[in-house]
Parts: structure tokens; C-alpha cells; sequence
């Protein structure tokens, strides 16, 4: 590996002098900055970042800790943190809880121990109000910042979100106009505020047309297929009147549609459904699904642009981006009567 002292031993300069060329010192020649870093070049050297840190107390490192990159909806939140940290000169460790809050806890502990320069947090929710790793990160006063939406553990911090409830009320919109009356909710995990926030956008959907929301067309449906599997079974199984599905999100989505069509019914004659997040496996599905499209990229773009306000010193205001729309080919006119109740388990 090449030190500086080799290359100081080549350029017949002080070790001293190399280390301020390659940092661009202003002591230095422009015509020895130029020749010390062509010689570096050549032989191969790479700066030891490690050592650089201590020096500077400053480790170019971002720390991002999401629940799993199995979930479709952080590739593109992750790309665009990872592309606006490269071109600012960090690099960026990724650690995954898993949605288990003691392996967040320690995902959050290693990365402090890497004197990391700020961290992105997506939280693993809880019903508590206090959870103690949070309180350290501001009594450190770390650079923070959530990707998602706040809850009382963690309300101290900046956050960049999309706006669940109004993207949610859209979606209910959407199938009222169609005709459906009875739109059964597919929920997720009941800690997460962004299931609440796409129920309460439903609710108030229904609300300001004279509806209420009726418990026996609400189903929790946590966020895998299997999940969405899950609840179509259930709503089969209880007889369920409903005409149109409005899922927590697209994965669960297209585990219920998939499960509706096994057994003979037609999507969306027989049966609407929606989703939520506009992933790829959504456009895709035997029935592309009407969705609401996320900002994914955005809102890693603007996390990024929050944490450099953190790191000089200011304290920016959290960003909550609209979703869109998006009307595919699983969502049609409301039968005029369901077909579930006919069907047999």
C-alpha cells in the first residue's frame, strides 16, 4: 500500500509538504500540488479515510437506517440519498432494523460509534412515548433526519414525508365517483401513523358524502402479500358485500387481487381494487392498480437537502410532498350488487 512517505521519497519532498498538497493548502505551489498529486495517481494511492477523520473530527459519513430493502418503496428514497451524499463528498452506511426496535437501537449504536456525520432514520414504530436511543441522538445533538412521518418518541426531529391523508382521500374519492358504497379498508401495522393517516383520509372521504365508516369493511391486512392474501380470504369468508378494495399499500394490494381472481371473480368488474405507493410490481400485476404515485426520489433529494441545513448549523422545516393519482385498469364502475357473497371458501 502507498504511503505518503513514498510518495514524499519520489517527489524528493517532506512528508509534510505532500500531505498539504494533496489537501490543496494554499502554502502550497500550484506546480507542486500538481506534481504530487500526478505522482499519487500513479502510484496507486488512496487517501485513508479513517486517519482523516481523526485529524478532522469529520468522517464524511452519513449513517441510513431503514426497515429492509426488501420493501420496494426505499429503492428509490436510497438512491437518491446515496447519489446527493456522493456528490457532496460522503458515503453512506445502510443498516436495516427489520422493524424489530432493539435492533434499531443497535443498528443506531454502531453507527455513533463510526463518529458518523449525521443519520436518516425511517423509525420503527412504537406505542410508546419516549424510546431512549432517540433522546441520546438529540442529547448528542446529531444531525437527524426521519424518513416518515413523526410520532411523540421521535417529534424532535426534521422529517420529509408524503402526505398520506390527502393522497389516501383521493383514492376513496376515486371509487365514490365510480359508484362504490361499500369500500372495504385494507389496514396496516395500527402503530404506523401512516396507517393511520391513509384511514383517516378514507373516513373523510366517506364522511363527506354521508357515509360511515363500517368496522365490518375495515380489515387489517398488515404490508406483505401474504397479508393482502390474508384479508381477501377473511372478507370472502365473512360474506362481505363490499365492491370495491382500498389497500394500505400495493404490495398488500396485489395480494388481494390475486386472491379475488383465484376464485372466479373479475378485476375490476366483479371487484375494484387500489393500492398505494406506485411500485413496479403494482404496473405489473395481471391487473396494473390504480395507486398514488409517492415522490420516492424527492423525498430522498430533500432529506439530503434537510440534513446539510442540520450540519451548517440550522435547523430547516420538515417537507411533506403530495402524492398523485394514478388511474390503471383495476378500478372500474361499481357493480350493482357484490359478487363476494356468492362465493364459497
Amino acid at each position: 500500500m502507498t504511503r505518503l512517505k513514498d510518495i514524499a521519497q519520489r517527489a524528493g519532498l517532506a512528508v509534510m509538504t505532500v500531505s498539504k498538497a494533496l489537501r490543496d493548502k494554499p502554502d502550497v505551489s500550484a506546480a507542486t500540488k500538481t506534481r504530487v498529486k500526478l505522482l499519487a495517481h500513479q502510484m496507486g494511492y488512496v487517501p485513508d479515510s479513517t486517519a482523516q477523520g481523526l485529524r478532522t473530527r469529520e468522517t464524511r459519513l452519513f449513517g441510513l437506517v431503514i426497515s429492509s430493502m426488501t420493501n420496494p418503496i426505499y429503492s428509490r428514497i436510497v438512491l437518491a440519498i446515496e447519489q446527493r451524499a456522493y456528490e457532496l463528498g460522503y458515503d453512506v452506511l445502510l443498516a436495516h432494523t427489520l422493524d424489530i426496535p432493539e435492533r434499531e437501537e443497535a443498528c443506531l449504536r454502531r453507527l455513533l460509534s463510526r463518529r458518523v456525520s449525521g443519520i436518516f432514520i425511517s423509525p420503527v414504530y412504537r406505542m410508546a412515548t419516549e424510546a431512549p436511543i432517540y433522546r441520546e441522538l438529540v442529547n448528542r445533538r446529531v444531525p437527524t433526519v426521519l424518513l416518515g412521518h413523526t410520532a411523540p418518541f421521535c417529534n424532535q426531529f426534521v422529517s420529509v414525508e408524503t402526505d398520506d391523508l390527502l393522497a389516501s382521500y383521493a383514492v376513496t374519492q376515486h371509487l365514490l365517483k365510480l359508484g362504490h358504497k361499500r369500500i372495504a379498508f385494507f389496514t396496516g401495522p395500527l402503530t404506523t401513523p401512516w396507517t393511520q393517516e391513509r384511514f383517516e383520509g378514507y373516513r373523510r372521504a366517506l364522511r363527506e358524502v354521508g357515509l360511515d365508516v363500517n368496522d365490518r369493511l375495515v380489515f387489517q391486512a398488515g404490508r406483505t402479500i401474504e397479508d393482502g392474501a390474508k384479508a381477501a380470504l377473511q372478507m370472502i369468508k365473512e360474506s362481505s358485500d363490499a365492491t370495491a378494495v382500498q389497500a394500505i399499500n400495493d404490495v398488500v394490494a396485489v395480494g388481494c387481487a390475486e386472491t379475488l381472481l383465484s376464485y372466479g371473480l373479475k378485476v375490476p368488474e366483479d371487484m375494484s381494487v387500489t393500492g398505494f405507493g406506485n411500485i413496479l410490481l403494482g404496473a405489473h400485476s395481471r391487473v396494473p392498480l390504480t395507486t398514488t404515485r409517492q415522490p420516492k426520489f424527492r423525498l430522498g433529494s430533500a432529506a439530503v437537502a434537510a440534513m446539510q441545513a442540520l450540519l451548517r448549523g440550522q435547523r430547516p422545516d420538515s417537507k411533506r410532498l403530495p402524492a398523485e393519482l394514478i388511474i390503471r385498469a383495476s378500478t372500474g364502475t361499481a357493480p350493482a350488487t357484490s359478487r363476494l357473497k356468492q362465493l364459497k371458501l
